[in-house]
C-alpha cells in the first residue's frame, strides 16, 4: 500500500524545519505550525485536481522526472540558509506554472486567513513548501517506478484522505473559492487529528509515523517538482534555472493556475503541443480564464462588489473568445482535450455563478455577464 503522501511530507518538515521557516517568514512558531499544517494538504489536493488531465498529469510527471535523487537532502541546507530567497521564488514560479498565478494567490490568501498571517508571508511559505511537497512526489514516483499514470492514480487515489487532512476553518476558505469542490469536502469526516494538523504538525508527524515508516518500505516519499530548479537557482543563479524554466515559459502564459492563470484546482499547467496554434497556448489561456474566475466570483457579495468584478468577468470570457477562435486548427484530438479541459472546470462555475445570481439585487447586475460566459463555457465543453 502507498504511503499516505500528506504523513510523508509532513515528517520532513520536522520542528526545526519549521522554527526556520518561521525565522524566515518573521512569524510565531505556533503559526507557523498552523500554516504549514493547511498548506501541506492543499497542495496536494492542488497536484490530484492537476493529475486529473492528460496533460496536467503529463506536465506533473516530466516536471518531476527532471529532479535529481538526493534533492530533498539538499533543502534541508538550503531552507532557511543563503539560498532562501532562491528557493522560495524558483518554488513559487513552479506552483503558478502547476497551478496558475491566480489560483496560487487564492491558495495563499486563504491560508493567510486561515493561520492569520498576511498575504506576502503566505506566498512565500508556499514557495518554500512547494519544493519540499514536489521532492517527496517526485522521490515516491521513482521509488514505485511510477510512469505518468501511475503518478495520477496515486495522487487521484488519496485525494478524499488528503482533503480531510485540510483543517476546516481552511477549507471552508478554499471550497468558498472553488479550489476544492463540496463533494470532496465531505470526505473531511471526523478526522480531528488530520485537522489539528493545521496547528500542530508535530503532532501530526508523531501520529502518522507508524504508518509512514511501514509503508516506507514500499514507496519511500511522496511527490516532487522541479528540484532541479531550486539547486539551480542558488548553485549557478539562473543559468540552469533557465534552463530548466524554458519549457514552461515556451508554453506557459501565465497560470492562474493556472491563468494568465494556467491552471487552477481541476485545470492543468502546460499545454501539450497539439493545443498549441501559432505559439498560442490555448491550455494556458483557458486556465488563465478558469484561474480568473475562480479568483473573481468569490468575490461578489453585493450590488457595488458585482459592478467592480465585471470587468475581470468580462476578461475573462475575451480570453475564451480567442481560445474559440483558434480551436478550429486543432486536431480532432485536440479539440477533444480542449473540450475535456473545459469540461473538469464547469461545474465548479456554474455552482459560483449560481451563488452569484442567487444573490438579492445582484442576479439583475451579473446576469447578463455571466450568462455571456456560461454560453462560451458550454459551448467550449462541447467542441
Amino acid at each position: 500500500m502507498a504511503a499516505n503522501l500528506v504523513s510523508v511530507v509532513m515528517q520532513f518538515l520536522t520542528p526545526d524545519m519549521v522554527a526556520k521557516i518561521a525565522s524566515v517568514l518573521g512569524i510565531d512558531r505556533n503559526v507557523a505550525q498552523k500554516a504549514i499544517g493547511g498548506a501541506i494538504p492543499a497542495l496536494l489536493a492542488g497536484l490530484a485536481d492537476v493529475t486529473a488531465t492528460p496533460q496536467g498529469a503529463r506536465q506533473l510527471s516530466s516536471s518531476l522526472a527532471q529532479q535529481q535523487p538526493g534533492s530533498l537532502d539538499i533543502l534541508k541546507s538550503l531552507i532557511g540558509g543563503s539560498g532562501q530567497n532562491n528557493l522560495a521564488e524558483t518554488g513559487s514560479n513552479m506552483l503558478s506554472g502547476l497551478f496558475g498565478g491566480g489560483a496560487l494567490d487564492t491558495i495563499a490568501q486563504s491560508i493567510g486567513k486561515f493561520a492569520g498571517i498576511d498575504g506576502q508571508a503566505s506566498k512565500s511559505l508556499l514557495g518554500m513548501l512547494g519544493p519540499v511537497v514536489l521532492g517527496t512526489l517526485g522521490q515516491q514516483q521513482r521509488s514505485a517506478g511510477l510512469d505518468t499514470n501511475g503518478l495520477a492514480s496515486l495522487l487521484g487515489s488519496q485525494k478524499d484522505q488528503i482533503v480531510a487532512a485540510i483543517p476546516s476553518g481552511l477549507a471552508d476558505h478554499l471550497t468558498s473559492a472553488g479550489l476544492i469542490d463540496r463533494a470532496a469536502g465531505v470526505a473531511r469526516s471526523g478526522a480531528a487529528a488530520a485537522s489539528a494538523a493545521g496547528s500542530r504538525i508535530a503532532g501530526v508527524s508523531e501520529r502518522t509515523s507508524a504508518e509512514a515508516s511501514r509503508a516506507a518500505q514500499a514507496t519511500t516519499s511522496a511527490a516532487s517538482s522541479q528540484l532541479s530548479y531550486w539547486l539551480a537557482a542558488v548553485a549557478i543563479l539562473g543559468a540552469l534555472a533557465w534552463y530548466f524554466f524554458q519549457p514552461r515559459t515556451e508554453t506557459v502564459a501565465e497560470l492562474p493556475r493556472p491563468a494568465a492563470v494556467q491552471p487552477g484546482t481541476a485545470t492543468v499547467g502546460l499545454a501539450p503541443s497539439d493545443l498549441t496554434i501559432g505559439g498560442v497556448s490555448l491550455t494556458n489561456k483557458v486556465n488563465s480564464s478558469v484561474g480568473t474566475l475562480r479568483s473573481v466570483l468569490p468575490t461578489i457579495t453585493d450590488v457595488a462588489s458585482a459592478q467592480a468584478a465585471i470587468p475581470k468577468l468580462r476578461e475573462a470570457t475575451a480570453q475564451l473568445n480567442e481560445v474559440s477562435d483558434l480551436a478550429g486548427k486543432l486536431s480532432p484530438e485536440g479539440k477533444s482535450a480542449l473540450a475535456k479541459l473545459i469540461a473538469t472546470a464547469k461545474p465548479t462555475i456554474n455552482q459560483m455563478c449560481d451563488n452569484v445570481l442567487a444573490m438579492p439585487g445582484v442576479g439583475d447586475v451579473a446576469k447578463p455577464t455571466i450568462d455571456e460566459l456560461r454560453r462560451k463555457i458550454e459551448t467550449l465543453s462541447r467542441s
